[in-house]
């Protein structure tokens, strides 16, 4: 597959806030990313430079064959729905829904209506009278209504109760399976959308911590439990990523080195168990707080 989106050493600092450290990753047509990491790791700076807002301070970035800086021919084919979505101050929610279907190229009214149904959401009442679920509603169904080729979402639904985040997770996968495009979704809630993602980035601090497959960065690492000093012996064959002890037990997160799997754990005489993607991603992170001069040991084996 081609990248439709790609970033290449870009750096991007506010006066002494560094945001983004020498960022170098890509974005595969047709493919659901989740760019992940903590407030402040650079997420919103990063879809913001992929979406011409900002331009960055060193580094070069190219979508859709060009740089989207003031490029109408680049940004027609991207849709940014960022946290907090602003409309202005007159809009009602079928005034926003008109507003976007002249400007994406491929908006799908009938996509809209239906989403619009399944939210419930009131179209002749002014968007600014709005609860913030029922605003995150709006910038979900502009996102998926628009089919743009190139589909960002900065955490789309604060506000929005589980049972209305679920369905924005099962209408997002029906519509891709049917409209394949290049989805890329930042949140907090990884485990809610685990299972929908095929690629993860993850950022720390403005450093690249991982560009990897979603399932072999899954694979990548086991939870171990039993005897401290056998956790302490297994570990010490691969890397520690986090650790629980009590008494004479412990729990590890570990990232296996090689060829290795669960059941070399077992062999060892561990209990073992999947790693969950959002228990990896802060263990990840955590690491690179305590070890902030290079990356965790073992990440090139991951990334693309």
């Amino acid at each position: 597959m081609s990248a439709v989106a790609t970033v290449h050493d870009v750096t991007m600092r506010y006066r002494d806030h560094l945001a983004l450290d020498e960022v170098s990753t890509s974005f595969e047509e047709h493919g659901i990313t989740g760019l992940l990491g903590r407030n402040g790791a650079g997420k919103t700076t990063l879809m913001q430079v992929l979406t011409g807002q900002r331009v960055p301070t060193r580094g070069h970035v190219e979508v859709f064959g060009g740089r989207p800086y003031e490029n109408d021919a680049v940004l027609g084919r991207i849709c940014f729905i960022k946290e907090g979505q602003r409309y202005p101050d007159h809009f009602r929610v079928r005034d926003a829904l008109d507003a976007a279907a002249m400007v994406f190229p491929d908006w799908d009214d009938a996509l809209a209506r239906s989403l619009v149904d399944d939210f419930e959401l009131p179209v002749k009442r002014p968007i600014k009278k709005l609860s913030r679920g029922m605003n995150s509603a709006v910038g979900i169904i502009i996102g998926l209504a628009s089919r743009a080729p190139l589909t960002l979402f900065d955490e789309p639904y604060l506000g929005l109760d589980a049972v209305a985040r679920h369905l924005f997770y099962d209408r997002l996968l029906a519509d891709y399976a049917e409209h394949p495009r290049t989805v890329v979704l930042s949140t907090h809630l990884i485990e809610e959308i685990a299972d929908l993602l095929e690629h993860v980035v993850l950022i720390d601090r403005g450093r690249l911590l991982v560009d990897a497959d979603a399932e072999t960065l899954r694979a990548s690492a086991v939870t171990v439990s039993g005897p401290r000093d056998r956790v302490a012996a297994f570990a010490a064959r691969h890397e520690l990523l986090q650790e629980e002890s009590l008494a004479g037990s412990s729990r590890a997160v570990v990232r296996l080195r090689g060829d290795a799997d669960g059941d070399d754990a077992a062999a060892a005489g561990l209990a073992w168990e999947p790693t969950p993607l959002q228990t990896l991603v802060v263990a990840l992170s955590l690491r690179s707080q305590l070890a902030p001069a290079t990356a965790p040991a073992g990440l090139q084996e991951v990334s693309r």
